[in-house]
């Protein structure tokens, strides 16, 4: 399950979202989160999923790479789910005892279910096509005002891409340490839940020694590369918005007023 998450790394590409400005590709993946807690039928649901669909083939990012990064939430998907549909109120499907499933429950579950899924693509759809520079370059651009009042910025940007981009380093230290002491003779497999949690306990102290040992590698790397945060910092490239950023930006908007339409016009 660990090396099933892919959120946080970059696929090359040459694709209308790979050559789109970060800042429009990040407010854009905000306003796509928001608008799916907007929609609440299932054609709405529909349409967006299909407007999903056209952004991954588009991207030129494999699908079989996307549903992978989807794994790792079927479990909390299913659990929330279950919950819903046997603590929500309304019309009855069935009754034992003190558990009762309603009608409004799977409703909600099934839709919470696509906006989990939904939300977790859209939001891995910004690390897939942007790289971790550009996107350190977004963020500060888009909190510039904040510099106004004394707040770091670039510190903060930096900060955020570092940990998104560390995700996968991580996960692949998790991987390589469980390995190892498999071969050693440990069982991460057997017992129950708990028993299974209790044995990935010995698997963190090594994963903190792991991390503390990169961080102070890359705080070396950039001391050494003379790197003193925003202070007479310059860039190799300047964002400038493109054509690509006003075709991407209306396509989203046309397609968001023409669902939103649809779905009071329809429902």
């Amino acid at each position: 399950m660990i090396r099933d998450i892919t959120i946080g790394q970059y696929v090359p590409g040459d694709s209308l979202l790979h050559k789109s400005d970060p800042r429009t590709k990040i407010i854009l993946t905000f306003v796509m989160m928001i608008f799916i807690f907007l929609i609440n039928t299932y054609w709405g649901y529909l349409l967006l999923t299909l407007f999903t669909a056209l952004i991954i083939v588009t991207s030129n990012v494999p699908v079989k790479f996307i549903l992978k990064g989807l794994k790792p939430v079927i479990f909390i998907v299913v659990f929330a789910g279950v919950i819903n549909m046997f603590t929500i109120g309304g019309r009855t499907i069935f009754e034992f005892g003190f558990i009762k499933m309603t009608y409004e429950g799977v409703d909600m579950a099934v839709k919470m279910a696509i906006r989990l899924f939904l939300l977790i693509i859209t939001a891995s759809m910004l690390t897939y096509t942007t790289t971790p520079i550009a996107l350190t370059d977004g963020i500060e651009k888009l909190l510039g005002p904040l510099k106004r009042i004394r707040v770091p910025v670039h510190e903060i940007a930096m900060m955020m891409t570092i940990a998104l981009r560390f995700i996968p380093t991580l996960l692949e230290e998790t991987d390589k340490i469980i390995k190892a002491q498999s071969s050693r003779g440990a069982d991460f497999d057997s017992g129950n839940m708990v028993e299974r949690a209790k044995s990935f306990i010995p698997v963190l102290i090594p994963l903190f020694i792991s991390a503390f040992r990169r961080a102070d590698e890359l705080a070396t790397a950039m001391e050494a590369r003379c790197y003193r945060g925003s202070e007479g910092r310059t860039r190799m490239k300047q964002l400038s918005l493109t054509r690509y950023d006003f075709i991407t930006a209306a396509i989203t908007a046309v397609f968001m007023a023409w669902v939103l339409a649809m779905q009071y016009m329809v429902f």
